[in-house]
């Protein structure tokens, strides 16, 4: 569900940025109208672009290799500790 929500939303942001462009006006360079079409199509593109990261899924790949590295730390503190528990136990 999550990631029909995306597609759905991705596609209703390029919907609008592909209806609006004929709309804006770009004929004055530097005017008011030009920046508000620059700046409308910038976060128009951000809005596609957030939702396909989270199509592809990026952050999830991010996330389990995250996880096993943290993991592997754990893994090692308890290794060194039972490590250092033999060495105590060796001494007495």
């Amino acid at each position: 569900m999550k990631g029909f929500k995306n597609v759905v939303f991705m596609s209703m942001a390029a919907g609008m940025l592909f209806y609006s462009i004929p709309m804006l006006e770009f004929r004055d360079v530097g005017s008011i109208q030009m920046v508000f079409s620059c700046v409308w199509i910038v976060m128009a593109l951000l809005v596609v672009a957030a939702h396909l990261h989270q199509i592809l899924g990026v952050d999830e790949e991010k996330r389990r290799e995250l996880s096993r590295i943290n993991r592997m730390k754990k893994w090692q503190t308890e290794q060194l500790l039972q490590g250092r528990k033999k060495l105590l136990q060796f001494r007495k």
